[in-house]
C-alpha cells in the first residue's frame, strides 16, 4: 500500500498539494416593502420614492420579509452614469455586431484599418468604438477614472488584464501538444493507463476553437508563467488601490504546464468513479452525491475482494480520528484520502481493478516535470497571499472539463487555507455541466464541516460547443446538459442551494455572473424570501463591461453588490478580446436587441426632455 494514501478525518483539514504553496448609496430605483403571504413571487414590484433604512431592515428581518423592488425598464436610472455620446457609441457598436460580415471578418477588418490608417489613427478609431465600449484603458492608471465613476453609481470591478497571444492555429496546436504530453508518453505512447478524455489531441489542440467568451493561455515555458503571475499581481494591486472590495480574476492554465492539470484531473475522476463502483456494489445507485454513504464493513470486504487491500490494511487506511467513525464513509471522507506528499508525482496513483494494485498514472516523471508541478502550486500560493494582503478577492476561472477537476480541487485547497476569516478565494462553477449540482453541494458541505468561508461564482459556461464536439469526435460521454432549458434549471438549482446555505450559514458567498435578466430576478426574489439583504454582501452580481448596463447599474444604485468584469490593456494587444466581444454580442441577439431598444428609449427621452448634454451624477 503506497504511503501516498492514508486516512484523514472528514472534519480535520487535509492540506492537499498546497504545502509549498458597505452599504452602498441607495437610489429611488429600489425600495424595500413588506411582503404578505398572498403576494406572488414574480409580481411586478411597486416603486416608491423614499430612502432605504438599512438598519431597520436588518433589525426586523427575522420578524418579517422585505421586498426590494427594482425596475429594469427605468432607462433614466439605468443610464444615469452614461453621457449621451456613450449611449450613441453603444448603439453604434451593438448595431455593427448584427452584421454577419463585420463579425465574421472582424480580425481582417481591424488589420486592414490599422494598415490604412496607421497606428495612431487606428487606436483613436478603436477608442471611439469597440475598444472604448468593452475595454477600460491601457494600463493601471488610465483605467482609474472609469473604475471610480462606476463606484460612484454602486458598481465595483473585477480587473482582468486582457492581453492575449495572437497565435496561428498551427502554433497553438504545437504548443498544446508539447505542453500536455509527458516525456513518458513520448517515449512509450501506448504504454499507459490514460483515458482519451484526459489526453491531448491535436485536432483540439487550439483550445480557442468554438470559444468566444473566455481567454485562452498556451504554455511556452516557466519564464512565461512567471510573467503571467506578475501580471496577475499587478491586477491585484490595481484592484486593491482602486476599491475597497474588488475582485481579480486568474486562470490556472496561465500559471503552469497544463500536463499536470490533465493528469491530476484524471486521477480525481478515477478515484470518484471507484467510489461510485463501491457504492453500486452496496446497492446505493441513483442517490445524490452527498447521500451515498458506504458501510465500513462492506467496504473492507469489497476492497479485499478486489485485491486492493486486505481487511487489516483497510482498517489502517481508514484510521482518521473521525473518518468512518460512524461506520460509514461518504464522498468527502473518500476525497480526503488523497494526501500531500513531498513528491507530487506520488499523488498520481489510481486503483487498477485488473491487477488489484495502486499504480502510477504514468510509468515515470522526470525531475523537471516534478519541478514544474510544484512551481504551479507555488505561483497559486503567491497570488492568494497577495490578494489577502491587498484586501482583494481572487476569482479562479473555470476551464475545460479535462482540466476542471484539478482546477476545482486546487482552488478548494486554497479556500481551506485562505478563507478562514473571510472569503478571499472564489471558485467558478459552470452550470451547463451535468455534474454541476453535485460539485456545488459537495463543496458547500465540506466548508460547512470544516468551518471556512465558501465562495462561488456561478456561470452558465464558456466551452459548450467545443466540449460537445470534442466528446463526440474522440468518443466519450458528452458532459453538457442536453438543452438550454436544462442548463437554466441547473443554474437556478445550484444558485438556490447556495442561497439556502447563506440563509442558514452566513459563511457562504456567491456571485451571480449572468446577463440573463430572468436569472437576476430569480435571485432577487429568493433573497427577499430568505431574508438576505444586499447590505450583508453575501450575494454579488457580475456582468461584462460594456454589456447589460440596464441590469448592472440599477442593481448597484439599489445597494446590491454588483461588479463589472473590467478588461484593460494596450489597444493593439486586446484585439482577440474585442473579436470575442463582437461574436458574443451577435450570439446574444435577443438580449442585445432589448439593450438596444432601451438605449434608444433613453436617447429619445433625453432628446425630448432637453437632457442631451447629460452629465453623469450619482
Amino acid at each position: 500500500m503506497s504511503c501516498a494514501f492514508r486516512a484523514r478525518s472528514g472534519i480535520r483539514r487535509s492540506r492537499v498539494l498546497l504545502t509549498p504553496l458597505a452599504v452602498r448609496n441607495q437610489s429611488s430605483i429600489a425600495t424595500p416593502q413588506k411582503k404578505t403571504t398572498s403576494e406572488a413571487d414574480d409580481e411586478a414590484p411597486v416603486i416608491k420614492k423614499r430612502e432605504v433604512q438599512v438598519d431597520d431592515i436588518c433589525a426586523s428581518r427575522s420578524a418579517s420579509r422585505y421586498r426590494v423592488a427594482i425596475d429594469f425598464e427605468n432607462t433614466k436610472e439605468a443610464y444615469r452614469s452614461k453621457t449621451t455620446l456613450e449611449l450613441l457609441r453603444s448603439l453604434f457598436v451593438f448595431k455593427l455586431c448584427t452584421f454577419d460580415f463585420v463579425v465574421d471578418r472582424n480580425k481582417e477588418l481591424m488589420q486592414l484599418s490599422r494598415a490604412v490608417l496607421g497606428k495612431r489613427l487606428f487606436e483613436r478609431l478603436m477608442k471611439m468604438t469597440f475598444y472604448g465600449q468593452f475595454v477600460a484603458g491601457e494600463n493601471q492608471e488610465t483605467i482609474k477614472p472609469l473604475i471610480r465613476r462606476n463606484r460612484m453609481f454602486g458598481v465595483g470591478s473585477v480587473l482582468d488584464y486582457s492581453v492575449e497571444e495572437d497565435l496561428t492555429q498551427e502554433e497553438a496546436e504545437k504548443k498544446e501538444m508539447e505542453s500536455c504530453v509527458s516525456e513518458a508518453e513520448k517515449e512509450s505512447p501506448r504504454v499507459d493507463h490514460r483515458e482519451k478524455k484526459y489526453k491531448a489531441h491535436r485536432q483540439f489542440g487550439d483550445r480557442r476553437g468554438g470559444v468566444i467568451s473566455a481567454r485562452t493561455y498556451f504554455y511556452a515555458d516557466e519564464a512565461k508563467c512567471d510573467h503571467h503571475m506578475e501580471t496577475f499581481i499587478k491586477c491585484i494591486e490595481a484592484s486593491g488601490g482602486s476599491s475597497e472590495d474588488g475582485f481579480s480574476a486568474i486562470k490556472l492554465t496561465a500559471l503552469g504546464r497544463p500536463q499536470f492539470l490533465l493528469q491530476f484531473s484524471e486521477v480525481l475522476v478515477k478515484w470518484r468513479r471507484f467510489f461510485n463502483l463501491l457504492a453500486a456494489d452496496q446497492g446505493k445507485v441513483g442517490l445524490a452525491a452527498l447521500e451515498v454513504k458506504l458501510e465500513m464493513k462492506q467496504l473492507e470486504e469489497s476492497l479485499a475482494k478486489l485485491g486492493i487491500l486486505a481487511k487489516e490494511e483497510s482498517q489502517n487506511w481508514f484510521t482518521g480520528e473521525n473518518l468512518g467513525f460512524k461506520g460509514t464513509v461518504d464522498l468527502l471522507d473518500w476525497n480526503s484520502l488523497i494526501d500531500s506528499r513531498m513528491k507530487i508525482s506520488n499523488l498520481l496513483l489510481i486503483p487498477n481493478l485488473e491487477t488489484g494494485q495502486l499504480e502510477p498514472l504514468l510509468s515515470k516523471f522526470t525531475d523537471e516535470e516534478e519541478k514544474q508541478m510544484k512551481r504551479m502550486l507555488q505561483r497559486m500560493d503567491v497570488l492568494a497571499k497577495e490578494a489577502l494582503r491587498h484586501g482583494v478577492r481572487l476569482m479562479v476561472d473555470a476551464e475545460q472539463t479535462y482540466f476542471q477537476p484539478a482546477i476545482s480541487r486546487l482552488t478548494l485547497e486554497m479556500q481551506r487555507k485562505f478563507n478562514t476569516e473571510k472569503p478571499i478565494i472564489f471558485n467558478t462553477y459552470q452550470c451547463y455541466l451535468k455534474e454541476a449540482y453535485d460539485n456545488v453541494s459537495v463543496d458547500v458541505e465540506l466548508c460547512r464541516r470544516e468551518g471556512w468561508y465558501f465562495g462561488a461564482k456561478l456561470v452558465r459556461g464558456a466551452y459548450m460547443y467545443q466540449e460537445r464536439t470534442r466528446a463526440e469526435e474522440i468518443g466519450y460521454e458528452d458532459p453538457i446538459n442536453p438543452t438550454y432549458e436544462a442548463t437554466n434549471n441547473m443554474y437556478h438549482r445550484c444558485l438556490d442551494y447556495v442561497l439556502e446555505e447563506i440563509h442558514h450559514n452566513r459563511k457562504a458567498n456567491v456571485m451571480v455572473a449572468s446577463h440573463n435578466e430572468q436569472t437576476v430576478k430569480f435571485t432577487l426574489n429568493r433573497m427577499n424570501q430568505l431574508g438576505i439583504h444586499p447590505s450583508e454582501n453575501k450575494v454579488y452580481f457580475g456582468q461584462l463591461l460594456g454589456m447589460c448596463d440596464q441590469i448592472s447599474f440599477p442593481l448597484g444604485q439599489a445597494g446590491y453588490p454588483v461588479y463589472k468584469y473590467v478588461p484593460y490593456g494596450p489597444v493593439n494587444e486586446v484585439m482577440p478580446y474585442l473579436s470575442r466581444r463582437a461574436q458574443e454580442n451577435r450570439g446574444l441577439m435577443q438580449g442585445a436587441q432589448r439593450e438596444r431598444s432601451l438605449l434608444w428609449a433613453e436617447l429619445t427621452r433625453r432628446l425630448f426632455g432637453g437632457e442631451l448634454l447629460h452629465f453623469p451624477r450619482p
